[in-house]
């Protein structure tokens, strides 16, 4: 195939794409759910978060719902199900993010109306989710102390194409050296003046800043669309 082609392909992928991720942010915005959608690479803890995120929003009485991706095993459902919310899984079978085709299909016959957010935990990449839009009102890039401070550089179109981003599994930063400013140098690099937030899933640290800025973007976005 030629590259004339490959890009003819893709562009038309994409277009199809966005295409049905406008259709899907209008059924959202109508229903008046929230939807964020979680990215990162593998290992950044996104699972530990979501598990603890919809855990505490459960009992402080929102109504949520996750759908999660993955390319073979429903191991990450079958763990944020134990935070007592629905949850479904999308097997990806090979494919390295989620599209917004696959939302529309694993939504079925949710009612919408009846949740108040709505979590999309998106395939552990850091490249082909950046291109997806599934008709998220949030998105939310992780990079963990794990992974060393450059990853924003290393891949820019994710974390410039994201609203907010996650330092994750902070308790571990004095251990592996990380250095704080660098990463959020390397993050305002990519995209000035983005929002931060540094936190641990395991320990609780940070859970409560977290909380309070997915009310505030919740807020804003019901403002903005009543």
């Amino acid at each position: 195939m030629s590259q004339t082609r490959i890009v003819e392909v893709r562009a038309g992928v994409l277009k199809k794409n966005d295409e049905l991720a406008r259709a899907l942010r209008t059924r959202f915005e109508d229903a008046g759910v929230f939807v964020v959608n979680l990215v990162s690479s593998p290992g950044t803890g996104k699972t530990q978060l979501l598990e603890r995120t919809l855990t505490e929003l459960a009992a402080s009485g929102q109504r949520c719902a996750a759908l999660v991706g993955d390319l073979e095993t429903d191991n990450d459902a079958r763990r944020l199900a134990r935070s007592g919310v629905p949850v479904r899984q999308i097997n990806t079978h090979g494919r390295c993010h989620l599209e917004a085709e696959m939302i529309g299909d694993f939504l079925g016959d949710w009612d919408l109306g009846a949740l108040d957010v709505l979590f999309i935990e998106n395939v552990g990449n850091l490249v082909c989710p950046a291109s997806y839009d599934l008709g998220e009102a949030l998105r939310v890039a992780l990079l963990s102390v794990t992974e060393g401070e450059d990853k924003p550089q290393k891949y820019p179109t994710m974390f410039n194409s994201a609203d907010v981003a996650l330092i994750t599994k902070i308790d571990l930063a004095e251990a592996c050296e990380f250095d704080r400013a660098a990463a959020h140098a390397a993050i305002h690099d990519v995209r000035p003046g983005m929002t931060i937030l540094e936190l641990s899933a395991k320990r609780g640290t940070g859970m409560a800043e977290w909380h309070q800025l997915l009310a505030d973007r919740r807020g804003a976005w019901q403002a903005n669309h009543k």
